[in-house]
């Protein structure tokens, strides 16, 4: 295994061996060591000092089930924080049949040099000009190349919004089928790639369970035991390989936690329009898919396929994209929502803050709420760089600068995601305290407050939420290391034998020997590392607070408002001291 370095200033490219220190990491915990030792906290996040850095999951390029999510890691434009943003697909899998342990990207040419493409293949690393695909969508480019390169290959790509350099813009990956729409959305990764000039990277690799394993057959038998925990839990044996993500989109409608009409309420009329149910029934209608898998060897298979009435194919309408293109504009109808996501994942923007912004203009008067047509028309003016569309792809922080609208649901100004924290409060801390910036992810409070898994703790108290989301964000922080799908928290929270197949695989693959405890350690000493970034960056505990009206304006249905005080919100980290 090995590092590559790509230096864009002078176009070269060199190998290192995997220092010692790094031998058994991967994912979000190579990200974040590697950005936190390397790039220096107070740069510009466009600048030449910032790196992207690509890490493949620990387990990437392993037959174990669902493991080979990418980790994206830089210094984020949209929140000027650490950040690593994950996505599913092909890429992580080829990286590491490659052998590629990290992709560092460093370094910034001049304009005038143009656009590049890197290629990586067992050939070895190179990298080309990108011609005529400056300025075109994630699914042509992504079509060009693969045609270009062979229909096997992984891209990682941006769009024009990437190359604008806006602070919402994601970074691209394809799946199996060729479709561009695996982001690693959150957090402006993609203009950072852009700032490099980075158009794509083609990873050519003949396998996708190539990596080494040093004990084969018991990591065999973990990796079998690990398969039967997670088909046995309700949640990824039943709800997500049944109706994907959106299943969630009526549960917490009902549960009022549900963002509407830009987060003042808590309920959405049309939530069964857009709901994991209606989307299954209207895609296998037009023959798409209701389930789909994401990447290779996932056994979950919680993506989809939606074909919409134009022809092109949507694929996926996660639960997130849904309600932030969908409820949170009091928009109902799900051919809007798919066509709305669909421009997104071409031009190359995070759904959640998309949407998110488009609330923001709703909420200015510049669209009337509920109108499809305008967000799409207004959408669409990103791709073309005008000043409203230049606007939009700044992100909900930016526009409501823009129009003076204060009702803006971000934390360290990203978007937060598809659950309003009065109506849900353990998730409203991980908001607030993640190194991230409001990410639903980094410490998925809503299962036990909401799902009743991983612990039961009442959505609407607030008692018990801190010690919850800490605990969820330092096992999040390590699962996002393994490459592994977020989703095996589930089994891994409420299973017996969940963690300790997951670990039998880890060990098996490295020939480590490590424990519950080493597994945690690992958790708590990214988010040390991420914590101890931002605060050189100028982010302290004032940062780790939710927007004012959201301490003041109650939520219906429930007449909640965030109410846990700043004194206990400092307490999320006191491991660190």
């Amino acid at each position: 295994m090995e590092f590559i370095r790509v230096n864009m200033s002078a176009k070269e490219i060199s190998r290192q061996p995997v220092p010692e220190q790094y031998r058994a990491l991967g994912g979000r915990a190579l990200s974040s060591l590697l950005v936190a030792a390397e790039v220096v906290p107070g740069c510009h996040p466009l600048g030449e000092d910032n790196k992207l850095v690509f890490a493949p999951g620990m387990l990437a390029g392993t037959r174990a089930p669902s493991s080979g999510r990418l980790s994206v890691g830089g210094k984020s434009p949209l929140t000027g924080s650490i950040k690593e943003s994950n996505a599913g697909g092909i890429s992580g899998q080829k990286l590491a049949g490659l052998g590629i342990r990290a992709l560092i990207i460093e370094g910034m040419p001049k304009e005038e040099e143009g656009w590049f493409i890197l290629k990586l293949s067992p050939s070895g690393a190179e990298l080309l000009p990108a011609g005529d695909l400056a300025g075109l969508g994630t699914y042509e480019v992504t079509d060009k190349l693969r045609k270009a390169h062979g229909e096997k290959v992984a891209v990682i790509s941006i769009g024009p919004a990437g190359e604008m350099k806006m602070a919402g813009a994601g970074v691209a990956t394809n799946d199996a089928d060729g479709n561009s729409s695996r982001y690693a959305g959150r957090g402006g990764l993609g203009a950072v790639m852009g700032s490099k000039r980075l158009k794509a990277i083609v990873v050519d690799s003949p396998g996708s369970f190539d990596a080494a394993v040093a004990h084969p057959e018991k990591f065999q038998e973990a990796a079998k035991r690990f398969s039967e925990q997670v088909l046995a839990h309700p949640v990824t044996g039943q709800g997500l390989a049944a109706l994907g993500t959106n299943v969630l989109m009526n549960i917490i409608n009902e549960a009022g936690a549900l963002p509407t009409r830009n987060f003042t309420r808590g309920q959405f009329a049309g939530a069964n329009n857009i709901g994991g149910e209606k989307l299954a029934e209207v895609a296998v209608a037009r023959g798409g898919k209701a389930t789909h898998a994401c990447m290779p060897g996932c056994i979950m298979r919680c993506s989809n396929e939606y074909p919409l009435p134009d022809g092109k194919v949507c694929s996926p309408i996660e639960y997130e994209s849904a309600w932030a293109l969908g409820a949170h504009c009091e928009i109902g109808d799900l051919d809007v929502v798919g066509k709305l996501n669909y421009i997104c994942n071409d031009v190359g923007l995070d759904t959640i803050e998309a949407g998110g912004t488009l609330g923001v203009l709703m909420e200015a008067g510049v669209i009337p709420f509920g109108d499809g047509a305008k967000a799409v028309e207004s959408l669409e003016e990103v791709g073309k760089g005008t000043p409203l569309g230049r606007i939009i792809g700044q992100g909900a922080g930016f526009a409501g600068k823009a129009f003076g609208v204060t009702r803006v649901a971000v934390a360290k100004n990203q978007h937060m995601p598809a659950y309003d924290p009065r109506g849900a409060k353990g998730i409203g801390v991980t908001y607030a305290t993640s190194p991230m910036g409001a990410d639903h992810t980094a410490g998925y409070a809503i299962g036990a407050n909401i799902l009743k898994s991983g612990g039961d703790v009442n959505p609407l108290s607030k008692e018990g939420q801190v010690d919850l989301s800490r605990n969820l964000q330092i096992v999040t922080a390590a699962l996002d290391s393994t490459g592994m799908c977020l989703f095996v928290a589930f089994p891994l929270g409420d299973l017996p034998d969940a963690l300790p197949a997951l670990l039998d695989m880890i060990n098996a693959c490295y020939d480590v020997q490590w424990t519950p405890n080493e597994f945690l350690a690992l958790g708590r000493q990214v988010l040390k590392t991420e914590r101890e970034f931002n605060i050189r960056a100028g982010l302290g505990k004032i940062h780790d607070r939710l927007p004012e009206f959201m301490e003041k304006e109650k939520l219906a249905p429930h007449k909640q408002i965030f109410d846990i005080p700043g004194e206990e919100l400092d307490q999320v980290f006191n491991f660190m001291d």
